[in-house]
């Protein structure tokens, strides 16, 4: 079973749905059966809506199943329920980032290509705090939890069970001086030493690397249960998007081959970061 409390939420919503397809009922006519209204039935589907151990009770004997996936289903009703670790640092993390951290916190794949910044797992506390600081209407104490939450989500990168990371990171990022240039070479020390992870890979797409894919940041998720299909997000200032579809998820897959193809081998990366290291040591 999936892990964190988003990942059983959406494991939950995912199972709900198949059971109505394999009925061929739509969510009208399941709202209307159980004397419910059929946007009821869409939340559930959609995780928008909190799903009650009574709900499951009633969609089970509606949709006729077993005893078995009945317990199965209001299990992750309840566990869906219970908060994550980064949830209690409140206003600091904005609710659709939520999100993607408890699904983040369960991939077992992480593909994500980076344009204008270092990818958020390599971050130093200074670099994410400059960056929380610079055009966001946080209170000092929002920003702090906010640079916290992204210190402990790089934990990941080092358990035992840490997904397999492959960042491409445009040369443009390394470029891009956030603060001064001591933070900057204390960044990109940091960028190396996380790209010696086995469990990362990184490239750096450069300048001169000629066409490819232009797509702007985005990170693809991989769970390990076949259950839970893999997916795409994509975030903005307020909001985010999550892309599940298969045609979304092959063709950012695609563009996100095409970018390790375009971008430098991850020993060459390495030098090219080693060279604007140096440029910032001056």
């Amino acid at each position: 079973m999936a892990g964190s409390p988003t990942a059983r939420r959406r494991r939950l919503s995912i199972e709900l749905k198949k059971l109505r397809e394999k009925g061929a009922f739509t969510c009208a006519q399941v709202g209307e059966a159980l004397d419910w209204s059929g946007s009821k039935v869409n939340r559930m589907e959609t995780g928008s809506g909190r799903v009650q151990p009574s709900d499951i009770d009633a969609l089970c004997r509606f949709y006729g199943t077993s005893d078995e996936l009945r317990e199965f289903l209001k299990s992750l009703a309840r566990e869906a329920k219970t908060r994550g670790w980064w949830q209690v640092h409140g206003a600091g993390i904005p609710e659709w980032f939520n999100i993607y951290i408890g699904l983040e916190q369960d991939a077992s794949t992480l593909r994500q290509y980076q344009c204008e910044l270092i990818p958020g797992l390599m971050q130093t506390e200074a670099y994410a705090g400059e960056l929380h600081r610079t055009g966001a209407h946080m209170t000092a104490e929002d920003i702090e939890r906010a640079v916290r939450v992204r210190m402990e989500r790089q934990s990941m990168l080092t358990r035992a069970d840490a997904p397999d990371a492959w960042f491409v990171v445009n040369e443009g990022a390394l470029r891009n001086v956030i603060g001064d240039g001591g933070l900057m070479r204390e960044q990109l020390e940091r960028v190396l030493e996380v790209a010696e992870l086995p469990s990362v890979t990184l490239q750096v797409l450069p300048f001169d690397s000629g066409t490819y894919p232009a797509t702007g940041t985005f990170t693809m998720l991989g769970f390990p249960a076949p259950e839970d299909p893999d997916l795409v997000y994509r975030d903005g200032i307020t909001d985010a998007v999550y892309l599940e579809g298969e045609h979304h998820v092959r063709e950012y897959g695609k563009a996100f081959n095409g970018l390790r193809a375009a971008a430098l081998s991850p020993q060459r990366s390495a030098r090219l970061i080693e060279s604007a290291l140096k440029e910032y040591a001056k």
